[in-house]
């Protein structure tokens, strides 16, 4: 990025009008002539100088403040037009570029520069309260500083940002049927609880009845028992006859007032918190899993019907817990998890949820399962060992053991071990060796770190390794490695797995086990959560890592 402040005139004049002009202009279109809104006409001034006569150019600003009016004003660039770009970096700077080569000029405001016009230096850097401000002064200094107040450089933005983004398919949001970007999801964002507006209450009008009136009538939801740090359970039913002793143990309770059904059921337009709970759990659950049954105080559990690994579509998950008055948690996602466990719970958060709402629940499930349970297949497992230590019997073998109780702790078997020296060939070779044995997981052990005798990766690279994906932000296991190799999945495990019991081996193999293809984009995702506390009594996975 070159500077080209020195070439910049110093001119009063703001586009096609005088200084005056301007304010003028800008307080038509701003509401008042700000002192940002005018420096700003000097900035778009500055950036056209240099672009030649005729380019059709597109705007960038990195402010939100006062500037993308001044590219509106002096500019074909608009938010409308979409050739200008507000990215809020917090930087008083714009850019104008070629929009179909993205070489350009990039303006911005130097504090450091700036300190020859006193009162725009304090007016830039909020150092000067505003009622002490020299309004008349720092106009005057704007003026007659005009396009040499800014620094100018030349700049070329990325392709990526140049490429228009296409708006894609546009649907009709099913909830409050308008045209929205299909992209978006099931519904649109507005539905999805994004939108700023007010609703008045739709709760519906349910009438109680004293305790002591309620005997014979059927409760209209569960009433739950607590006993502080020993129970808590349902004492009465939803649509359980209450009894006398039912009023006693409500008395206890500290109820005064319950929901009867008879009094209290409003009309269609409310759907009742078991039914939304039951409907919910059935349309979230995929392959392994089930609802646990009839809603208990107005929550479905989602149980695994079988063992495996536990995903979730964790931005379905959140559109859904956008909408209010409903809600689902669940546990982590790439959890290996056990047949008959609860995994997840949704309910409505009122007693009874207006239908427009719980429609727009269904729809953000109507696309398909939140949950699945990856069942984890019986790998037949090919250990290789590396290190020209380890093979001439220098130290003893520790990582076959280590290797052998991870993979047989799921389930899975070693059908052949070989143990070869820091040599590309000898891994190759040794690789070639395991798929003859029926190996169709490959775990390979050290030699993928930065040393020169780490010859691992290069040995399989000549074994046909391919998808390969090297380290990932897991701490411990950074130098790990997967990939598939012969029609095999390999995965590399570093030398820190001799001394950590806890490692990115033990993130990756359930993943591999259940069939996923790993990438990039998902090793990223592993980095928040990630780095173990290696503690001296080791919990996993009953611990945060890897979560």
């Amino acid at each position: 990025m070159s500077n080209l402040t020195e070439q910049v005139l110093s001119d009063s004049a703001i586009g096609p009008y005088t200084f005056e002009e301007f304010l003028d202009v800008a307080a038509a279109f701003h509401g008042n002539p700000a002192p940002g809104l005018i420096l700003g006409g000097y900035m778009v001034d500055a950036a056209r100088a240099f672009l030649p006569e005729g380019t059709l150019f597109d705007a960038v600003v990195e402010t939100k403040k006062c500037l993308p009016d001044a590219v509106q004003i002096l500019t074909p660039p608009s938010y409308g037009n979409g050739w200008m770009r507000v990215l809020n970096l917090g930087r008083y700077a714009l850019s104008l570029y070629d929009k179909f080569t993205g070489e350009g000029y990039r303006v911005w405001l130097d504090p450091a520069h700036l300190l020859a016009w006193p009162e725009i230096h304090a007016w830039y850097l909020k150092t000067k309260p505003k009622k002490e401000q020299d309004r008349i002064r720092l106009f005057a200094e704007i003026k007659a500083g005009g396009r040499a107040l800014c620094r100018v450089a030349k700049v070329r933005l990325r392709p990526d940002f140049v490429a228009k983004p296409h708006m894609g398919a546009i649907g009709v949001c099913p909830v409050c049927h308008e045209g929205y970007p299909a992209a978006d999801g099931a519904i649109c964002r507005g539905c999805a609880g994004e939108a700023p507006y007010l609703r008045e209450s739709e709760a519906p009008k349910l009438r109680a009845v004293p305790l002591d009136a309620a005997a014979g009538r059927r409760a209209l939801h569960d009433m739950t028992r607590i006993v502080p740090g020993t129970s808590k359970a349902v004492a009465v039913a939803a649509g359980a006859d209450i009894t006398a002793g039912d009023v006693c143990r409500l008395q206890t309770m500290g109820r005064n007032n319950v929901y009867v059904e008879d009094l209290s059921e409003p009309a269609g337009e409310f759907v009742h918190e078991n039914e939304a709970a039951l409907a919910f759990a059935e349309a979230m659950c995929g392959p392994g899993l089930v609802p646990s049954g009839p809603p208990r105080e107005g929550k479905v559990e989602l149980m695994a019907v079988s063992g495996g690994l536990f995903t979730i579509d964790r931005e379905r998950l959140s559109a859904f817990n956008m909408i209010e008055g409903v809600m689902c948690a669940s546990r982590q996602s790439h959890l290996v998890v056990e047949a008959d466990k609860a995994v997840a719970g949704c309910r409505a958060i009122p007693l009874y949820l207006p239908r427009r709402v719980f429609e727009a629940a269904m729809h953000v499930l109507a696309e398909g399962p939140l949950f699945v349970i990856r069942p984890l297949r019986q790998a037949r497992v090919g250990v290789l060992v590396t290190g020209t230590e380890i093979y001439s019997g220098l130290i003893e073998d520790k990582f076959e053991p280590v290797v052998r109780s991870k993979v047989e702790a799921l389930a899975s078997a070693v059908v052949a071990c070989r143990k070869v020296p820091d040599d590309r060939a000898a891994v190759a070779a040794a690789v070639a060796e395991l798929l003859a044995a029926g190996a169709d997981l490959i775990v390979t052990t050290a030699g993928l770190s930065v040393d020169p005798d780490d010859v691992t990766r290069q040995g399989l690279d000549d074994a046909g390794l391919c998808d390969a994906v090297h380290g990932m932000p897991v701490l411990p296991g950074a130098m790990a490695l997967v990939g598939r190799v012969g029609g095999a999945d390999v995965i590399g495990v570093p030398a820190c797995a001799l001394f950590h019991k806890t490692t990115s081996f033990d993130l990756l193999l359930p993943r591999v086990l259940s069939g996923m293809r790993l990438t990039r984009r998902d090793m990223a995702g592993l980095a928040e959560g990630s780095m173990c506390l290696s503690c001296r009594a080791c919990t996993y996975p009953k611990c945060p890592f890897g979560k």
